[in-house]
């Protein structure tokens, strides 16, 4: 089952002939003074299939493809003792290199169940909502004291495969918030995946 909230018909049909009207705005940083320690990064689609996912988000809508790598986790509790968890992850940008990213992630061994399972773990047809903050290890305590927000997995560190060879330290942490939508909230401690540096 999908959970999104979706404006109105008539608000996304008026978005849609606005945009269509319109020319491209470029996104532009805020004032240094309205700043804050917290970034919306990525959005990530649980895909079936990658290979299928592309065309669409590659090909028709042309984001460029930023990160595609195959992700090995040897200690995931639902894959057998000795197996590893393996995933895809390719991750896309538009006109910004660092929020604004879409991911598409596939579950490559074991494969995830079909929509339609109850799962605290993110499914097919469920979205993850990567938030980065810069303060994690102060805002961890206030996110977590929300009412309805469910605490899926603690900060700890994560060391993510680079397109370089190298890897890409982040604190991940993973709630469902008081509406059930899946959130990464993570700080990244080294130099995130697509940008120039």
């Amino acid at each position: 089952m999908i959970r999104l909230v979706l404006p109105s018909i008539a608000a996304v049909g008026m978005s849609v002939l606005v945009t269509m009207a319109a020319p491209a705005i470029h996104a532009e940083p805020v004032a240094e003074s309205e700043r804050m320690p917290v970034d919306v990064r990525r959005t990530t689609l649980i895909v079936r299939d990658i290979e299928r996912s592309l065309p669409f988000w590659r090909d028709a809508l042309g984001l460029k493809v930023v990160y595609d790598q195959v992700i090995e986790r040897p200690e995931d509790p639902d894959v057998p003792a000795g197996a590893k968890r393996s995933l895809r992850l390719v991750l896309m940008r538009a006109n910004d290199t660092f929020v604004g990213a879409v991911g598409l992630l596939e579950y490559i061994s074991p494969r995830r169940p079909d929509p339609g399972m109850g799962d605290d773990r993110p499914i097919i047809g469920d979205f993850i909502m990567v938030v980065n903050a810069a303060d994690l290890d102060s805002r961890w305590t206030q996110v977590k004291a929300v009412p309805g927000v469910r605490v899926l997995s603690e900060p700890s560190k994560i060391e993510y495969p680079a397109a370089d060879g190298g890897v890409i330290p982040v604190m991940v942490s993973m709630v469902r918030d008081p509406d059930g939508y899946f959130i990464e909230l993570n700080q990244i401690l080294g130099v995130p995946a697509g940008t120039d540096d």
